[in-house]
């Protein structure tokens, strides 16, 4: 059985060409992943993730194991410079997969709202056409042995307006004698309409008068129940994500998964030799300050929503914060550093990228986290 797990097939080539330089080292020098854990600091689980692809090992934890197994820090730092870009790369593109997913997801919900058919009201225009087909042929003196005058059914009534029945005068449409034949026809449906008009006014009329109080009856309506508050619902998390938001403050970004592919860099910035960046994990809501290049003494400050987070280089090397909160834009995060030498600088925001926020380049950034 071997060792070593097969690399994801959609790995970098360059991430996949140092992971298994990472997996030579540890084979040559006949240690266990145990083994390494214990002597670098970094525990088991990450360097199993490490060493399977999962995420980029952290440059203090590469030099760690150069130095435990002799190899030369230089010629792994400089490979190790090239997959953190590599890996870079690939966040930017997946956050513009991320970008271009809810796209097409807002399109398609929208797509569902068409409008109706324009078929659905014909069945009602054909209604119509054959009522009013009907109410021409009784207009022009209907079907043999029928009066001029259209039927009262097809005249407005009591039926058409149930409120107003008790009130409306009924409507006598009967044809007076004499009067029958196409010219009664036409001039008195005219008169039976005004007729039944004026009634149904009189009608409202004599509702508002004897019911005042109805018109503000209707205006108070009753209170709406209200909703019973829906519960709180934690997102789900990817794989190896164990906390977000205010949940991760003062907890190591490292230990809780918050880092790798799922941080960027929204702000960078000088203190001498010193690199300070601001890292920011676009899955738990959280920030962090990342020093590079200290020297031991050096140290940085982050600051964001009421919370702040200090770390100290113990060795000339690389150090990082605990994690704050942050709830609004990550590029207002700043993170300012002191050397031992009293030289300061802050980060400052770089420019923004097509998923909001910038993903370091260029230079070495310190640690994948």
């Amino acid at each position: 059985m071997p060792r070593w797990k097969a690399l994801p097939e959609e790995l970098d080539p360059q991430v996949r060409e140092f992971t298994g330089q990472l997996r030579r080292l540890i084979d040559r020098n006949g240690l266990s992943v145990a083994a390494v854990a214990d002597s670098t600091g970094f525990s088991k689980t990450s360097w199993e993730r490490y060493l399977n692809g999962r995420l980029l090992p952290p440059l203090r934890a590469v030099l760690a194991l150069a130095e435990q197994t002799g190899a030369h820090p230089s010629h792994l730092t400089t490979l190790w410079e090239l997959a953190e870009r590599a890996w870079s790369r690939a966040e930017m593109r997946q956050d513009v997969t991320m970008e271009a997913i809810r796209v097409a997801q807002a399109r398609a919900a929208l797509g569902e709202l068409d409008p109706e058919p324009a078929g659905a009201g014909q069945p009602a225009t054909g209604a119509r056409s054959e009522k009013a087909g009907k109410f021409g042929k009784a207009e022009k003196g209907g079907t043999p042995g029928e009066p001029g005058p259209a039927p009262l059914s097809q005249l407005p009534s009591s039926a058409d307006f149930p409120q107003w029945g008790a009130t409306a005068p009924a409507v006598d449409a009967a044809p007076a004698e004499g009067k029958t034949g196409r010219r009664g026809g036409r001039y008195r449906t005219p008169m039976i309409v005004a007729g039944a008009a004026g009634a149904v006014l009189v009608a409202v009329a004599a509702v508002l008068l004897l019911n005042p109080g109805a018109e503000a009856t209707k205006k108070v309506a009753a209170p709406k129940p209200q909703a019973a508050p829906q519960p709180n619902v934690q997102p789900a998390l990817p794989d190896g994500v164990r906390c977000t938001g205010d949940d991760c403050a003062g907890k190591d970004p490292e230990k809780m998964g918050c880092g790798g592919r799922h941080a960027v860099t929204p702000s960078r910035g000088m203190a001498g030799r010193m690199l300070i960046e601001v890292r920011y994990s676009t899955v738990c809501h959280t920030a962090w300050a990342r020093l590079s290049r200290a020297a031991q003494g050096d140290q940085a400050t982050i600051s964001a929503g009421g919370h702040r987070a200090t770390a100290r280089a113990e060795r000339a090397g690389d150090a990082y914060t605990m994690m704050v909160a942050v709830s609004g834009d990550p590029a207002k995060v700043a993170a300012c550093g002191t050397t031992v030498a009293g030289v300061k600088g802050c980060s400052r925001p770089l420019p923004a990228t097509a998923a909001g926020v910038t993903a370091p380049s260029g230079a070495p950034s310190g640690t994948a986290r």
